[in-house]
C-alpha cells in the first residue's frame, strides 16, 4: 500500500525511495532494476504528503547519513539510529520530539568480549560507529526533551547486548530525569508494535 498516494500515483504506482543527493551515486541494487529515486541535500526540510519530514546529518561510517523527524498534526517523531555519539546538531533537532526511537546498540563490556573481531569493535566503538547503551543513558538522564510521551530503543546488537541490560539503564537514566514516558526496547529480528500517539 503506497503511503504517498500522490507521489505514487505520478511514478505508476512504484514508491520512490528518498536519499540524499550524495548517497544515491553509492548504492548498489545488487542487479536488479533501480526503484524511482527522489534525492535531498542532508538537512534539507520537505513537505510529503501532509507530513513536514527534517533531515540531519549524524556521525555514522556510511556515504551522507542523516536521520529524520517527522511533523504531522503538532506531534513530532524522531528517528536517530547509526550514531558514533551524539552531537549538538542531532540533539537540537531532537528538541520538542514527542516520539524517539534513539540507538542503544551496545554493552560496551559484551562488545569487549564479544566474538566480533578487533577491527570491527573498534569501528563500532568510534566516533562513527555505533551508540552504546552508556551514552543513550546519558542523553535520557540529561537532555531527553520533557515532551517526549514515548521511547523507543532500537537498533540492539545481537549479541552485544540484551534486552534486559538496555531497559535497566534507561529506566534508572529515566528515573534520575524524573520523567516518565512508555518505555519500548525494540528487539532485534521482531516486528515491533504498531505505535500510535
Amino acid at each position: 500500500m503506497c503511503g504517498l498516494p500522490v507521489i505514487c500515483r505520478a511514478l505508476g504506482g512504484r514508491v520512490p525511495v528518498f536519499v540524499t543527493d550524495l548517497t544515491a551515486p553509492a548504492l548498489d541494487w545488487g542487479g536488479r532494476p533501480a526503484p524511482p529515486i527522489e534525492t535531498f541535500r542532508a538537512g534539507a526540510k520537505t513537505e510529503l504528503g501532509g507530513l513536514d519530514v527534517q533531515s540531519f546529518t549524524i556521525p555514522h561510517d556510511t556515504v551522507d547519513p542523516v536521520g529524520y523527524t517527522v511533523t504531522a498534526q503538532g506531534i513530532k517523531i524522531s528517528i536517530a539510529t547509526d550514531l558514533g555519539y551524539l552531537p549538538e546538531n542531532v540533539k537540537f533537532n531532537l528538541r520538542d520530539s514527542h516520539f524517539l526511537l534513539l540507538e542503544s546498540n551496545h554493552h560496551p563490556e559484551l562488545l569487549k568480549v564479544g566474538p566480533y573481531p578487533w577491527h570491527i569493535k573498534q569501528r563500532i566503538l568510534s566516533r562513527k560507529g555505533h551508540l552504546s547503551n552508556d551514552a543513550a543513558c546519558e542523553y535520557i538522564s540529561s537532555e531527553l526533551p520533557s515532551e517526549v510521551q514515548m521511547l523507543v530503543l532500537g537498533h540492539l546488537s545481537e549479541q552485544n547486548n540484551t534486552i534486559w541490560d538496555t531497559e535497566l539503564g534507561a529506566v534508572q537514566a529515566l528515573e534520575r530525569r524524573g520523567l516518565a514516558p512508555r518505555l519500548v526496547v525494540a528487539e532485534p529480528k521482531r516486528q515491533g508494535e504498531i505505535f500510535l500517539l
